[in-house]
């Protein structure tokens, strides 16, 4: 995050007043008017095999890209493939089934693949670009949480351990079938949800973890959060994972660059505190929730989401500090 933030600091700064969201907030995609009541929201997100079999792969690659739609209220108007695969394995099918997966998500979300772009890789990568569009006046960011929102989450953490796992062949076929499944889900039913309750803010959990994305959340509201940790879900198998050593090192970076901004409890131990820094591939919505309208949100979420939970709430307090008990 610290490195991404100084590379980002000779980008010229947004003159246009239709650019509506861009890169300084850290928020999920960027945001163009079209028109008073119509935007364009637009994101694009790839990264490397972190499973095993192409199809699920190019599912959970595309679930992961479309997320930042999502988190922003947008709806999913379109995608296009973005492709690094090695020229000589053409032929082995193993493309074709990352695509297929890929389209077959985009298109659960309503959204048509109408192209795309690939180079010749040794290392395969797939993702997205994802386009979108939103009513500006419904529109989420995540610079508006307030003190006194609840904290609300909704996919269990713990993919990055268990995707480190299963490169090192340690995770059992149940965890990664669980996690797969996880990772696939759209956040198309939590966004709805969301858009209903009214939530003051919210983004999606992925690269830089629960405790990562909270953080830039509350510093881009100028606020605070309490996190309580036992109330935070797991994926199963992530614990035993991560005190097995199975810790990816984008995960202990996230904790690295967070150093002084979190204040952990004494009672937190460093599994809790590494599994709260996982780096995440395609995690649920985090929201800032007004408390009149908790309720009815966890029972919408309730059955209908990976996860449901309360996690902890904003406060008043130093912009992004995170205090964890």
């Amino acid at each position: 995050m610290s490195e991404l933030t100084h590379v980002l600091r000779h980008v010229l700064p947004l003159e246009d007043p239709n650019a509506l969201v861009g890169y300084t907030t850290g928020d999920d995609a960027a945001v163009y008017r079209m028109a008073d009541d119509r935007a364009v929201v637009v994101t694009a997100d790839f990264f490397t095999p972190i499973v095993d079999d192409p199809y699920d792969f190019g599912r959970i690659a595309a679930a992961n890209a479309l997320s930042d739609l999502y988190a922003m209220g947008a709806r999913p108007l379109f995608v296009l493939n973005l492709v690094a695969f090695p020229r000589t394995l053409l032929s082995a099918g193993v493309l074709e089934e990352i695509l297929r997966g890929g389209s077959e998500v985009a298109r659960e979300a309503g959204a048509p693949t109408l192209g795309g772009h690939s180079i010749d890789d040794a290392e395969p990568k797939y993702g997205l670009v994802a386009i979108g569009e939103v009513d500006p006046s419904r529109m989420v960011t995540n610079a508006r949480a307030r003190a006194g929102d609840a904290l609300v989450l909704t996919k269990p953490i713990g993919s990055g351990v268990i995707a480190t796992a299963i490169k090192q062949s340690a995770a059992s076929a149940e965890v990664i079938a669980r996690a797969v499944e996880v990772m696939a889900t759209l956040n198309r039913r939590a966004a709805e949800a969301m858009l209903r309750a009214g939530v003051s803010a919210a983004t999606d959990v992925t690269g830089f973890g629960l405790l990562g994305h909270l953080h830039k959340m509350l510093h881009a509201s100028g606020v605070a959060g309490r996190i309580h940790a036992a109330s935070v879900p797991l994926l199963p198998g992530a614990l035993a994972l991560a005190e097995a050593g199975h810790v990816p090192a984008g995960t202990r970076r996230n904790l690295a660059d967070l150093e002084g901004s979190i204040g952990f409890a004494d009672s937190i131990d460093g599994i809790t505190r590494t599994l709260l820094g996982d780096a995440q591939t395609s995690g649920g919505l985090l929201m800032c929730v007004p408390p009149e309208s908790v309720e009815g949100l966890l029972a919408e979420l309730t059955g209908n989401v990976p996860a449901a939970a309360v996690i902890g709430e904003v406060i008043d307090g130093s912009a992004g500090h995170v205090i964890v008990g």
